[in-house]
């Protein structure tokens, strides 16, 4: 898709460096567009080296090609990050003085604006009553969050961080393929107690599982998110109002919560990392030292969840399963996988390596898709929900 970058003059303009890299690094074409006073933040090189385009703030260079009304023309999308108070009121009044103002005025994609600013400003009779006006014509507003501030002061006005820019912006550009569909997935690690302080778990933080169900709902289906435990800033993601989120701790939970969601969703796919083993016992009270000796723990095997989907699965119902692996090689990974997904009798497996520095715990992710027969039917890497994206594109198709 191509999306434009607006930049203005705030200092949170280093965070949108980041946010060009990400929707780059999703397969996207990104042109910047910054104002003169965004370029005493960032320099014109670090734009140029980020999104691969020239870059330019004046309507009268490319005359030729008619830039200052061509890239509001040919844009899927234009994002204005950071939205300084000043811009927003630009935009409000449709000042076309500078390039971002004649892209903005020349486009009928969507608009996606982060606004940034002092907190006063933010709350300012003015500034509300613009964003109010820029929502009743369809500009789509991410944030602002409340937070600390340039200057040492907190409060609502911080930039939206560049990840929950590019997840909105995602939601924009995604096909309606899924719509009419019911959808549950699975995401998070489960953790099996061994007293009330220990347990049996994994590094599983649930952001992919969250991204697939962002990437879902996005795309127009109705989706159930059983959340084992995820990192609390993954939570942030599934708010979107056709996400159910139902939290569960353990595979015995996961299990009925997913089975019970399975039974009237059209794909069900197992993002969630679940534990092997559980404790045979569980002891009421802290295992200490004091009561000498080192304690034995006997373990049984927890029940292979995808599995059992995978066999109770209604005609016409898609069931996509997850793997992790730590292989030598990209063969190897494969190798296991097929085996894996032969075994487990899953529609569709997703693989990845992973290790002590990625995979888990990571904001980025690099798989194999694996369709009919073990073929592979797509291969992704980048940000988890860009990985998302490629998985759901895969299962439709």
């Amino acid at each position: 898709m191509n999306i434009v970058v607006g930049v203005t003059g705030g200092i949170a303009a280093y965070k949108s460096v980041h946010l060009v890299r990400l929707l780059t690094k999703g397969g996207h074409d990104v042109t910047v567009v910054p104002t003169d006073d965004a370029l005493r933040f960032v320099g014109l090189p670090t734009w140029e080296a980020i999104s691969r385009h020239p870059v330019t703030t004046s309507v009268h260079d490319d005359v030729a090609k008619v830039r200052h009304v061509a890239l509001g023309q040919a844009a899927d999308l234009v994002i204005v990050a950071p939205a300084t108070a000043n811009s927003i009121a630009k935009m409000t009044a449709g000042l076309a003085d500078d390039l971002l103002g004649t892209t903005l005025l020349a486009t009928e994609a969507p608009v996606l604006i982060a606004p940034a600013m002092h907190a006063e400003m933010w709350r300012h009779p003015a500034t509300q009553a613009n964003i109010a006006t820029l929502r009743e014509r369809g500009v789509h507003i991410v944030g602002p969050a409340d937070g600390e501030l340039a200057g040492g002061d907190s409060g609502p006005g911080r930039m939206s961080e560049p990840e929950e820019i590019a997840d909105a912006a995602g939601a924009l550009l995604a096909p309606g393929d899924l719509a009419g569909l019911r959808v549950v997935v699975s995401a998070g690690g489960t953790r099996e107690p061994i007293d009330p302080v220990r347990f049996l778990g994994n590094r599983s933080s649930g952001r992919q599982g969250a991204a697939l169900a962002a990437e879902a709902a996005a795309r127009g289906a109705e989706v159930t998110l059983v959340a084992a435990n995820v990192s609390a800033d993954v939570r942030g993601v599934t708010r979107h109002p056709s996400v159910r989120v139902v939290r569960v701790g353990t595979a015995a939970e996961l299990s009925d919560a997913m089975k019970d969601a399975a039974a009237s969703a059209d794909i069900v796919v197992m993002a969630a990392a679940v534990a092997d083993y559980r404790p045979v016992a569980v002891s009421d009270r802290k295992l200490t030292k004091e009561a000498g000796g080192v304690p034995t723990i006997e373990l049984v095997e927890n029940e292979d969840i995808v599995a059992a989907l995978a066999v109770a699965k209604r005609p016409g119902q898609i069931v996509v399963g997850f793997a992790a692996e730590t292989p030598e090689n990209e063969a190897e990974m494969l190798e296991r996988a097929r085996r894996k997904q032969e075994r487990k009798g899953v529609d569709f497996l997703v693989v990845n390596a992973v290790g002590w520095e990625h995979g888990f715990e990571s904001a980025e992710n690099a798989v194999h898709i694996l369709g009919e027969g073990g073929v592979v039917a797509g291969v992704a890497s980048g940000s988890k929900r860009a990985v998302a994206a490629a998985v759901w594109n895969a299962v439709r198709g």
